[in-house]
């Protein structure tokens, strides 16, 4: 019988501290197998983190994300790059999570140092189809790639004095 997993304070500082030490400044924990119909995970980002816009599109997916601790903002997008929709996640205000259609360009921002989501979509996971890139957005690694992640974070700021 498989025992009881624990999501508390310990694993999301511990994932936290380890996301800081990575190069992406990001890292999961998994609580699924590539297998699982369903993809379970905990995902600790830090601000300066640069998720590349993608959509889940063969097959569709839909995607689930709930902060647990920090802040976040899920930027949605036209498929020509056009700026659709943002909405700020904040485990201490009132929307703590979203769930994002399949087949939509997004990507997700941490707003605060030691941000950890809960983030769940459908499997199993194929990682030669698990995300198609969008085409006018930067690769992460590349030179482009924090200018863009900052243009991001204004767009969140600029959402957020509306």
């Amino acid at each position: 019988m498989t025992s009881l997993v624990r999501i508390d304070q310990q694993l999301l500082s511990s994932l936290s501290q380890r996301a800081r030490q990575h190069s992406r400044r990001r890292l999961n924990h998994n609580f699924h197998e590539p297998p699982d119909v369903v993809n379970r995970m905990l995902n600790a980002i830090e601000p300066d983190s640069y998720i590349c816009p993608h959509r889940h599109q063969h097959p569709p997916l839909e995607e689930s994300f709930l902060v647990l601790r920090g802040a976040g903002a899920v930027i949605v997008f036209a498929d020509t790059g056009e700026l659709e929709d943002i909405l700020v996640l904040d485990s201490r205000r009132q929307c703590w999570g979203v769930e994002i259609p399949a087949e939509r360009y997004h990507t997700i921002l941490s707003r605060a140092v030691g941000s950890v989501f809960y983030e769940v979509k459908q499997g199993p996971y194929d990682p030669q189809r698990a995300k198609e890139f969008a085409p006018w957005a930067p690769l992460e690694g590349t030179p482009e790639a924090l200018a863009h992640l900052q243009r991001l974070h204004r767009w969140v700021d600029q959402a957020q004095q509306m």
